[in-house]
């Protein structure tokens, strides 16, 4: 969209806290869109890469949980978890039900202590969760660490990729927002290898010189933590093949809550302090411009019209509210009329299909696959996760390079049609030859390809454009309530598939189901997503209609006309 610029940069008047800007003219926006645009900021660029260790965290803490399940070690330390495969659920669901609770309150606490001290509180948090993890001697710690973690995680899928729109231009937001998922599929990548390496610490078995007393469903031996272990302990594998990777993860939280004192404000959250000054000098730093620059003063005129229109519409209909009243009014507000419930509806619509479309179901095809045509569990792991998770983080490069350039409707009406299609096929399939693929080769092989395929279409659309459109969607001052709403609805429907959709169903209703999914996000994304590529956070109004009565529309040019800008009428019409 037009973004304003003066005519002459210098003439700028200052009338108490207000900064007026004259002689003010429309042009195109500055730089290149999307990829071609990230390094011409390379601080910003920067900056968001190192705000994403929160996204790595995401992905590492959830990977490395079900990486250390198998191991051997972990079975001896923890026989009770090892043998119960309802209890080896509830390990990692544990850790999802308080990343959707931390995600809930995240909202109105990011909203007080702001974005990067939320993120640095988060990380401390994590620090303690994952430590408890890592030194668990009893199964009580290892899943208090697993809540501790989760909230703390929860609460950083929340603030994360709000700070990255936050400090972005229009023109790159997207592709820097992508880079959320991207670190969270790599961090998912990493804890698998890094746990593959550390299980050979000592050897892969307990007690080598043990032979195995227990037996998987389909007759091979399996291992028994309650008579394979011998009385000392483990005499091969290592307890360090487990607590390794739990601990490796410290590493990195401890560089998100240190080097995040070095990173700079939201510049939208320290207009909405007050701190406008502040802001202008921060704004100016991460554009890389001077503080007189008319596209950094034109930018932070339209905050400070945001920020004062959304106050005095607030403090107008909640004159008496205090600070936790207007905290839950926030919530009302998101519900008051049909265009501020769109973005709620929108955001959780998409977060509820990105977990709900098969990804969490499919990944649990291959290795059921693997097993039934006689591949030993060490190749079946390499493939079906470290190769699969290889995929995965390389797919989701193309949502950098199209997600700006393209546009978001685009990349999610393919990314919904290309998951349909392959789950039309699977689905089929897996009714009629899942009880029996070894007597079905070239109906496996068939089926691993979809997998595969699907695997790429869903990492390169609904996987990052969560994140890009919920970051966005919603006005400064309901920004933090309302995508705390879509990332606890992530968390919260993850919870559900992980409850629901875990175990492979053979018959294959899982399947259908994702697909009855897939559905309806092709038809939301056609019919519902409006496409957001250009608009700054600030004109997003228009894009859901909201602000529609004439009152409202008056009061908010007042406002613009107050600062020195002009009609946003006059800005839509170009």
């Amino acid at each position: 969209m037009p973004q304003l610029l003066c005519s002459n940069p210098t003439e700028l008047k200052e009338d108490g806290n207000d900064s007026i800007i004259s002689n003010l003219a429309l042009v195109e926006p500055e730089g290149r869109v999307g990829f071609r645009g990230l390094f011409e900021n390379k601080f910003l660029l920067g900056i968001s890469l190192f705000s994403t260790l929160g996204g790595f965290l995401c992905g590492y803490s959830l990977g490395v949980l079900k990486s250390v399940l198998p191991i051997e070690s972990f079975g001896a330390t923890f026989p009770e978890i090892y043998m119960n495969l309802k209890l080896k659920g509830w390990f990692v669901s544990v850790f999802v039900l308080a990343a959707s609770f931390g995600a809930t309150v995240s909202g109105p606490v990011c909203d007080k202590i702001g974005r990067k001290m939320g993120i640095i509180c988060n990380a401390v948090i994590f620090l303690l969760g994952s430590s408890l993890q890592a030194g668990a001697t009893s199964p009580v710690y290892l899943f208090v660490g697993c809540a501790v973690a989760g909230l703390a995680i929860g609460s950083l899928t929340h603030v994360v990729p709000m700070y990255i729109a936050e400090i972005s231009s229009a023109n790159i937001r997207g592709s820097l927002v992508s880079l959320q998922q991207l670190a969270i599929t790599f961090g998912i990548l990493v804890s698998y290898w890094i746990a593959y390496g550390t299980s050979h610490i000592g050897g892969t078995r307990c007690a080598p010189e043990i032979p195995y007393t227990g037996a998987l469903p389909n007759g091979m031996p399996a291992f028994d933590p309650y008579t394979d272990v011998p009385p000392g302990g483990c005499t091969g594998q290592k307890q360090a093949s487990w607590r390794v990777p739990l601990a490796f993860q410290i590493l990195f939280a401890l560089c998100l809550a240190i080097g995040m004192f070095f990173i700079p404000y939201s510049p939208r959250w320290l207009v909405e302090q007050g701190r406008e000054e502040e802001a202008l000098e921060t704004l100016s730093r991460l554009r890389r411009k001077p503080t007189e620059d008319c596209s950094v003063r034109t930018e932070f005129l339209e905050i400070l019209a945001e920020v004062r229109f959304a106050r005095e519409v607030m403090k107008a209909a909640y004159p008496n509210a205090g600070p936790v009243r207007l905290s839950i009014n926030k919530y009302l507000v998101l519900m008051s009329s049909w265009p501020k419930s769109k973005r709620t509806v929108v955001g959780c619509l998409i977060m509820m299909f990105q977990q709900n479309m098969g990804v969490n179901t499919l990944i649990n095809l291959l290795p059921m696959i693997f097993g039934q045509l006689g591949l030993d569990p060490n190749t079946t792991s390499l493939i079906a996760t470290g190769i699969y998770d290889i995929v995965n983080m390389l797919a989701t490069l193309p949502a950098i390079f199209l997600v700006d350039s393209v546009g978001r409707r685009p990349v999610l009406i393919s990314g919904a049609a290309g998951c349909l299609i392959c789950l039309s096929i699977l689905s089929p399939m897996i009714t009629a030859y899942g009880k029996d693929w070894a007597a079905h080769v070239v109906a496996a092989r068939i089926a691993i390809v979809f997998v595969f395929l699907y695997n790429v279409i869903f990492s390169y659309s609904w996987a990052p454009m969560g994140w890009v459109v919920t970051s966005e969607i919603f006005p400064l001052h309901l920004r933090s309530t309302g995508m705390s709403l879509t990332a606890s609805n992530m968390w919260s429907s993850n919870f559900a598939v992980e409850l629901f959709a875990m175990a492979p169903n053979v018959d294959g209703i899982w399947y259908y189901v994702s697909a009855a999914f897939s559905l309806a996000a092709l038809l939301s994304a056609i019919f519902l997503i409006p496409e957001t590529k250009g608009w700054t956070l600030e004109e997003m109004d228009p894009v859901f209609r909201d602000n529609a009565t004439d009152s409202l529309r008056e009061h908010k040019e007042g406002i613009r006309r107050e600062l020195g800008l002009p009609d946003q009428a006059l800005l839509n019409a170009q």
